[in-house]
């Protein structure tokens, strides 16, 4: 494993999935329900997509070299679009929703005696459907994108997943542990434009590459 990639990767993914929909659905989770369980299952979650990213990557891989370069450029190009464009209210109402629909399949499942709707969904019921809901909502995402392109231009899937994972479990931890706090410290607005000008520089590097490959 290409450690260079793999820590390349992390510091790719970290500012690219803080100030998206999931990760502020994770902050809002973990202030209503049992923060353990809530990270758990994001966290699971974002992993599992970062393995199909990889794979899509790995597929789009196969493709001649000068082909991948330019497929990769215009999406990452597509990203750093995206990221300028987006508002954060738009994504703040996205996350929201998020929440909200993982509430209302938690009480769907509440006890039915009084004693055991106070004490709440278990713990692995939190874990599992905030898996379920995560998984779905990360599904296509920027980030997704970023990691196929990734594992798509470098051909090395083993340390591009190993270092989306590890972004993945350390931005859930954060939404968890810091929850708002964090969007108080750090403008998750400016992040998104740092992110989208990583995105540029990466789709023009991928440019050039297809027109030199």
């Amino acid at each position: 494993m290409n450690l260079g990639l793999a820590a390349a990767t992390f510091a790719i993914v970290i500012p690219a999935e803080l100030p998206d929909k999931t990760f502020l659905s994770t902050i809002l989770l973990s202030s209503r329900h049992r923060p353990l369980p809530v990270w758990l299952g994001a966290a699971a979650g974002l992993v599992a997509q970062a393995g199909v990213a990889v794979a899509a990557g790995r597929l789009l891989g196969l493709a001649p070299h000068r082909v991948v370069a330019a497929i990769v450029a215009g999406l990452f190009v597509a990203g750093a679009v995206y990221l300028f464009a987006s508002r954060a209210a738009a994504v703040d109402e996205r996350g929201a929703a998020i929440a909200s629909d993982e509430d209302r399949l938690l009480r769907s499942g509440a006890g039915s005696t009084p004693a055991e709707r106070r004490q709440g969904p278990s713990g692995a019921r939190i874990t599992a459907i905030t898996f379920v809901v995560i998984a779905l909502a990360e599904f296509g995402d920027l980030t997704q994108i970023v990691i196929a392109n990734l594992s798509a231009r470098t051909r090395d899937p083993l340390s591009v997943f190993a270092g989306a994972a590890l972004a993945f479990i350390a931005v859930s931890g954060f939404g968890v542990a810091a929850g708002r706090a964090i969007t108080r410290v750090v403008p998750l607005d400016a992040l998104r434009k740092v992110s989208g000008l990583i995105l540029l520089g990466l789709g023009i590097w991928s440019a050039v590459a297809a027109g030199t490959g």
